[in-house]
């Protein structure tokens, strides 16, 4: 259950209404989800959050697709069931196969498991993995 009433496009300021558009241009889709439309409530929130994600998940030296595969992981790692629905459906959308998935989430459980072994064991980081 949401925290705050989701706003439809008609109850969005002028500050919230030029991010939607910018949502909706730079990701070629009419569709905005509820994560922009429950920022919408605070425009200065809503526009600042927009920039980052524009500019991190933008195509760089990671291909967009293994970004969101990394956004996935973050999200399982963090407990956001939305943001892991969310990222899923944009890493399937660019590319990702069933397979990838499939490891993905292998890896994700792997590295919870060794993560947890690591720490409950105390073991102390190899002077081989510093960084010189």
């Amino acid at each position: 259950m949401s925290t705050v009433r989701l706003l439809s496009d008609d109850e969005l300021s002028p500050q919230a209404r030029e991010v939607f558009a910018d949502i909706r241009a730079t990701r070629g889709s009419d569709f905005v989800n509820n994560f922009w439309r429950a920022l919408a409530h605070d425009p200065a929130t809503l526009k600042r959050t927009w920039e980052s994600v524009k500019a991190v998940m933008a195509p760089g030296a990671l291909d967009p697709k293994v970004k969101e595969m990394i956004y996935i992981a973050v999200s399982v790692a963090h407990g956001c069931p939305y943001c892991i629905h969310s990222h899923t459906a944009g890493a399937r959308a660019k590319g990702m196969t069933e397979a990838e998935y499939g490891e993905l989430l292998a890896v994700i459980g792997m590295a919870s498991e060794t993560n947890r072994l690591v720490t409950a064991l105390g073991v102390p980081i190899d002077e081989a993995f510093e960084v010189a």
